[in-house]
């Protein structure tokens, strides 16, 4: 039988109950100043951005901290909305500066040149609010006479009336000026629902809403829903962001009681739940019961994930925000913990799913990112460059500290510290610290990072190993890897075609004709034998992982199995490179929940712009769907071939050096080309065909 997990009450701030709340008459936003004080608000709403903090030119007037206020935006006596009034309260920032000439002869006799002292200041104060579904930005002008005005000294405040919101969000507020002198002041606070205030009769949208608890059955969460047999609601649950809006990702329309059943690894903190009556302009209330407890913390953290994005930057995925914070850390070859690079590179507060940079010169494979939770402790730590620069090396990390006077010190960092070079200790930094200070000063070191606090560089430790025992445990390795060739050229003999090379295919699903020529495709080569990768075959994966993690995978063991990787040109991947060759990143576009080529496109154009495509990649297109010279120039650097027309040399390709004899090979051509046919013919029939309306043109040649 189902226990009772915790009751639906959420109150603002330390108040369990709010008892009776101030009516205001009409629907005109207003501001007030406290005494002393003119203020203005203007009229409508501004765009909220918040700029870059600069220097003041002298004392200006910053927001300090914010105060909330619940009140009822009324139309009619029983027509209310909930209205959050927000205090700004404001302090005088900045010292005057003494002119030298005053401070060595008295004061100015010139009462002209006293004037600007005495001058009263101004500030234009930006109040954001943002509250799923809806985001509000105003623009309050506050003018503070000279009597008041004293460095560092609060002058009053500056009242809103006010934000509406739902009932049971969550919402955040900010406060900064224009232009801004200092990081803005910020309040989040979660609203009561119906059950919190005593406004049953004045808002409507509490007069029929569904009762709501939430219980634990087992490993589920059940949302229990009270209300009579003939009553229709509707119910979403959704995730609360404050970045934007976001879509609902279950809803329903129902009638009478009903329970509802969600998975416990489904909960996250940012999980809510809304619900309205059905009928005519209903409000809708959110409810967030999920935000404090611990097994949806728990998920959350299991949920997010590190995403390289190429040069130098990176994200956290993550469907609600973290309290995190994130740094760089140094992951050694021979294993321990990840030694974080503080104080030099401090930690960061994270915003999930907002694209970030490191404040790195060059990438290197030891560098990972951590990140930290509010109470300190590991969550994640990813190395982001192990695909894209190769596994972990055996590298020292030197750290080069700069103080005050040209003040320097180095130390080379180690499991047990960072020690300092040229001393008389037993690890192996103090046995090789001059040949390190040499490699430094020689320039064989990578510079990773430098500025005004130190420098990181990378110096490899290759050269230090005895070379007898490398050629020994070389000789060895050569050994067992030609004997185990030896057994594995002898167990394909033995077991004939029974396994091919790895091919992967990369297309752009442009429609879903093309989707079943690269089906029939896939099919075809699966016959001579190659085992294919595609996307069509692992909807399942690509889902659960992603296209960019799926496709990472897939490359990953392809290469490894020294197979081959097809990029099949069409219209729509043509324009998907050229967006990405000449604009650094492709344009907004509708893709599908499925498309690896779009995701993967981050991968393939490195290693082709560093060289590393050839032996790896091919390139194809179909005949009379695209022209070669409508492949963009950089990807001509490896074969690139036209099907059905070059199959055979297509195919020898994909094989290697396992290909069977030509003729051989020309009659396995001929049961691809088969096949082929009857699904490039229905392409090319399709309205629309691409290679009629955009393949062939001119347009279509090579603009990189």
């Amino acid at each position: 039988m189902p226990v009772p997990w915790f009751l639906l009450s959420l109150a603002l701030g330390r108040s369990p109950v709010v008892l009776s709340l101030e009516r205001l008459v009409g629907s005109q936003d207003a501001a007030r100043c406290s005494p002393g004080l003119s203020c203005h608000l203007w009229d409508g709403d501004v765009v909220c951005l918040p700029g870059s903090v600069v220097s003041t030119p002298g004392p200006v007037l910053v927001p300090t901290h914010l105060q909330t206020e619940l009140v009822l935006r009324c139309y009619q006596e029983t027509d209310c909305d909930l209205c959050v009034r927000v205090a700004v309260h404001l302090a005088v920032h900045g010292p005057w500066e003494e002119p030298e000439d005053e401070e060595k002869f008295g004061k100015v006799a010139d009462p002209e040149l006293e004037e600007p002292r005495n001058a009263s200041l101004q500030a234009q104060v930006v109040l954001s609010f943002q509250a799923y579904p809806t985001a509000r930005c105003v623009l309050l002008e506050v003018r503070v006479p000279a009597a008041l005005v004293q460095p560092g000294q609060s002058v009053g405040s500056v009242v809103f009336d006010c934000f509406e919101a739902a009932l049971g969000t969550e919402v955040q507020i900010w406060s900064y000026t224009q232009p801004r002198y200092q990081k803005e002041v910020n309040l989040t606070l979660q609203l009561p629902d119906c059950r919190g205030l005593e406004v049953r009769d004045s808002i409507q949208s509490c007069w029929a809403l569904p009762w709501l608890s939430v219980t634990a059955d087992g490993d589920d969460v059940l949302l229990v829903l009270d209300v009579s047999e003939e009553q229709s609601f509707g119910l979403s649950l959704y995730w609360n962001q404050v970045q934007g809006p976001i879509k609902p990702w279950w809803h329903r329309n129902l009638t009478g009681p009903q329970t509802i059943t969600l998975n416990h690894t489904d909960i996250v903190p940012c999980l809510c739940v809304q619900a309205w009556t059905l009928e005519p302009d209903s409000v809708r209330t959110n409810i967030c019961p999920f935000r404090k407890d611990p097994r949806a913390h728990r998920n959350l953290w299991q949920a997010a994930r590190l995403q390289l994005l190429p040069p130098r930057g990176w994200r956290l995925d993550a469907p609600c925000s973290l309290p995190a914070q994130a740094t760089l850390c140094w992951q050694a070859l021979g294993g321990g913990p990840c030694q974080p690079l503080v104080p030099l590179l401090p930690r960061e507060n994270v915003t999930v799913n907002m694209a970030l940079e490191f404040p790195l010169l060059k990438g290197h494979p030891n560098l990972c990112v951590q990140q930290v939770s509010s109470w300190k402790k590991l969550q994640l730590q990813e190395c982001l460059w192990a695909d894209s620069l190769g596994p972990l090396k055996d590298d020292m990390l030197l750290v080069e500290t700069r103080g005050p006077q040209d003040n320097r010190s180095l130390c080379a960092l180690e499991p047990s510290g960072c020690t300092p070079l040229l001393n008389r200790a037993s690890t192996r930094a103090a046995r090789l610290g001059e040949q390190l200070l040499q490699d430094l000063r020689s320039g064989q070191c990578l510079q990773l990072w430098d500025d005004d606090l130190g420098a990181l560089w990378a110096c490899s430790m290759d050269k230090y190993i005895h070379q007898r025992w490398v050629l020994v445990w070389l000789a060895c390795l050569l050994f067992a890897a030609a004997l185990f060739l030896l057994l594995l050229l002898k167990k394909d003999h033995v077991k004939g075609t029974a396994r091919g090379r790895a091919a992967l295919l990369l297309y752009s699903a442009d429609d879903a004709g093309f989707e079943r020529l690269v089906g029939a495709l896939a099919s075809a080569l699966c016959q001579l034998p190659l085992r294919v990768a595609v996307d069509l075959w692992s909807r399942r994966e690509l889902s659960a992982q992603g296209p960019l993690a799926w496709f990472h995978a897939q490359r990953r063991q392809t290469v490894q199995e020294g197979g081959t990787v097809v990029l099949i040109f069409s219209p729509g991947a043509v324009a998907l490179c050229h967006e990405w060759l000449q604009d650094g990143a492709p344009a907004p576009r509708a893709h599908g929940p499925h498309d690896a080529f779009a995701a993967s496109l981050s991968c393939v154009l490195p290693d082709f712009l560093q060289g590393r495509a050839p032996g790896r990649y091919v390139g194809a297109y179909f005949d009379r769907l695209l022209h070669r010279d409508a492949v963009p120039a950089l990807f001509r650097t490896v074969p690139v071939f036209s099907l059905p027309s070059q199959l055979p040399d297509f195919l020898g390709t994909l094989q290697g050096p396992g290909a069977p004899r030509p003729g051989r090979l020309g009659e396995r051509a001929e049961q691809v080309s088969r096949a082929l046919q009857p699904a490039l013919d229905s392409c090319l029939r399709s309205p629309g065909t691409p290679g009629t309306a955009r393949g062939m043109g001119p347009e279509a040649g090579d603009r990189t």
